[in-house]
């Protein structure tokens, strides 16, 4: 079988929840912080640690088969690959922010303006998109400093909790995309075994992670109105109890809508709920 390679960040906020998947998908092999490759000891697989700029173009270009990138990333480069699966995690917005004293207050208002960015593609794409001609600076780190030496009125930059844009004095003044962490591979290769037998891996972790394992018990003239409260992946599971009249009743619920299917649950009669959480679940 044909060894792949799988792409992920070196070191920065998507690495370690890169590789916690990587492992939770039952790959064995050594997170080396000092070497690029680290082999798979129990699958056809090698894990390059690379600069998150440089994965989209490995993936576009062949060397690595697949590769774990947020979105972001993705659509500065303007690469050609396959999205084969959003994860969840690496989650933020690109957004515009100016200082808290200033004066624009409507997109127009950026006209004529300067705004410091290391997303120019994007920032250049939307500025086009809604009819505005501004200066865009291009730079490398630390961009909300920008307005507070002059060398802009604006930033455009990724923002998580907006801590760092308070700190320096700026607030959030348009969404320009939103971002997560996701699969990426090089055209074509969603249709490889190998591949797809990682891509169901990954796909069974994330399923897991969105559903809880519930046990509960209910007399068993209560079980029509349980049982429209818990479809389960198909239905749930029913096992008669040692006491007469009653069931067990195995399922899974959505993590989404999890405290709310609960208390519908106790309202119709449900008893001696247990909750467990899912390591996987393979469809």
């Amino acid at each position: 079988m044909k060894t792949l390679k799988i792409a992920i960040q070196k070191s920065g906020r998507l690495n370690e929840k890169s590789v916690e998947l990587l492992k939770n998908c039952g790959l064995s092999f050594e997170n080396y912080k000092s070497s690029l490759i680290s082999p798979v000891s129990n699958f056809p697989l090698e894990i390059l640690f690379l600069r998150d700029d440089d994965i989209p173009e490995y993936v576009q270009d062949g060397i690595a088969d697949l590769g774990i990138v947020g979105e972001n990333v993705i659509h500065e480069t303007e690469v050609e690959i396959s999205y084969l699966q959003k994860l969840g995690f690496g989650k933020c917005s690109l957004k515009i922010a100016v200082p808290n004293n200033s004066h624009i207050e409507t997109l127009s208002e950026l006209g004529g303006k300067s705004i410091a960015t290391t997303y120019p593609v994007i920032l250049g794409k939307f500025l086009k998109k809604h009819d505005i001609t501004a200066e865009i600076r291009t730079i490398s780190g630390s961009v909300e400093i920008s307005p507070g030496l002059g060398l802009s009125d604006a930033i455009c930059d990724l923002v998580s909790t907006g801590g760092t844009l308070k700190s320096n004095g700026l607030i959030p003044f348009a969404d320009v995309m939103s971002s997560e962490a996701v699969l990426i591979g090089r055209k074509g290769s969603e249709n490889e075994e190998p591949v797809k037998e990682l891509i169901q891996r990954v796909q069974s972790v994330l399923r897991a992670r969105e559903t809880k394992y519930v046990v509960l018990n209910i007399h068993s003239d209560n079980l029509p109105a349980i049982t429209k409260l818990l479809p389960g992946i198909k239905s749930p599971s029913v096992i008669p109890l040692a006491e007469e009249g009653w069931v067990a009743v195995h399922t899974v619920i959505p993590e989404s809508d999890f405290w709310e299917r609960i208390s519908l649950l106790k309202q119709a009669g449900a008893q001696g709920i247990v909750v467990m959480p899912i390591e996987k679940i393979i469809l």
